[in-house]
């Protein structure tokens, strides 16, 4: 193929690539291999589990807290996930949802999701107090954590990415609008993260600490993630922590203190005993002074299932910059998806609070934990098995 793509030619392949790209929100290259051209896409909200839980962190996200309104209850919050249902069915195929007042904003090929999740008050509402998934609470303050109520908690969670951040923007104005008769927006952020290489593969992505931030995942679609993510209904539980990095201070480190605290190369994300990011670590190794390569308060140990009972979790990023006038706070929107929080995650949060060596340079301010519903089918709406 010689030059770029029509426009026509690009929406004509995106069903090709939503067929291969859209499960793993990977981009798809095409053109000169110097100019790698990005294929609209499209992923379906259809299917047993919310889809954007297995893709890729979005290039641009937006998520959204609420507060329930005074009154609202069981069936209140099912009329809600019929409205969001019908909105997410249509902003995702690019097409205008019921009452869209800006119809033009809706447009196709880029990779639109929407996450919906209920906070631990739901299952506080009659009807609803004995239908919490296993292990679904909230997220206890750790001792390094410094929450702000801006950041914290909330009863419902819609989180959305795309690769145009318009169309972010749009489709997060229509949620909250529909919203409006039954919960009220408590907390926004917005992050943004690249999940693609020059050339149009998939890649894990990099914090604003330079760390590629994500290695070691288990892998969508395998018995170790299923075990590590789907609960018993094909949900899941999501846990949102806001973590303000001090990148002063980092920067002040020297390449091989950075990699040090972390346990990894920033060049590659190899660990210190690899070669390549997807290496196991060797643990027991040691140096020439007979210290271990990787220290044992270094990120990649205390975080590695071996050191925690076999403990996984899915762990996804988003990187956020919030400017207030002249001063601009940097941080990572974590984002970590498991079937059991109380056994997978805060035991592992626990151990990373006692003696990460990154506990230093990072702060924790915001926290919530949502409830993820399975995913929903054409004739079915969101969070049916439990409200409907």
């Amino acid at each position: 193929m010689t030059g770029r793509p029509s426009r026509r030619q690009l929406f004509g392949y995106a069903g090709a690539a939503a067929a291969g790209a859209a499960v793993t929100g990977g981009a798809v290259a095409l053109g000169k291999e110097s100019e790698p051209v990005v294929v609209a896409r499209e992923i379906s909200p259809y299917g047993d589990h919310q889809p954007a839980v297995v893709a890729a962190s979005p290039k641009h996200a937006e998520l959204v807290a609420f507060k329930l309104l005074r009154g609202t209850d069981k069936a209140g919050l099912g009329r809600l996930m019929r409205l969001w249902t019908s909105d997410i069915v249509a902003l995702t195929a690019g097409r205008p949802a019921p009452g869209d007042t800006a119809p033009e904003l809706a447009i196709p090929g880029v990779a639109l999701t929407a996450t919906v999740g209920f906070g631990p008050r739901v299952f506080t509402l009659s009807g609803l107090t004995d239908r919490a998934p296993r292990g679904f609470i909230d997220v206890p303050a750790m001792s390094h954590d410094r929450l702000q109520p801006v950041w914290t908690s909330g009863d419902l969670l819609v989180l959305v990415g795309a690769d145009d951040a318009v169309s972010v923007v749009h489709a997060i104005g229509r949620l909250v609008a529909d919203a409006a008769p039954f919960a009220k927006p408590l907390w926004r952020q917005t992050g943004f993260w690249n999940s693609t290489g020059p050339d149009g593969q998939p890649i894990t992505g990099r914090n604003l600490f330079n760390q590629v931030d994500g290695t070691g995942n288990p892998t969508p679609g395998t018995p170790d993630f299923n075990s590590t993510v789907w609960n018993e209904d094909g949900g899941t539980t999501l846990v949102v922590r806001r973590i303000k990095l001090n990148l002063k201070t980092w920067d002040e480190l020297t390449r091989s203190e950075q990699e040090r605290a972390v346990g990894r190369k920033l060049s590659n994300g190899a660990p210190l005993t690899g070669a390549t990011e997807h290496d196991e670590l060797d643990l027991e190794a040691r140096d020439a002074d007979n210290r271990l390569v990787i220290a044992k308060n270094a990120h990649a140990r205390l975080s590695h299932h071996s050191e925690n009972d076999g403990r996984r979790i899915f762990r996804k990023g988003l990187n956020y910059v919030h400017d207030t006038g002249a001063t601009r706070e940097s941080g990572l929107i974590f984002l970590s998806y498991q079937a059991d929080l109380v056994s997978q995650f805060i035991p592992l949060l626990t151990r990373l609070d006692a003696a990460d060596a990154l506990n230093e340079w990072t702060t924790t301010i915001g926290s919530a934990a949502f409830a993820i519903p399975p995913g929903f089918r054409e004739d079915g709406w969101l969070g049916q098995g439990l409200l409907g």
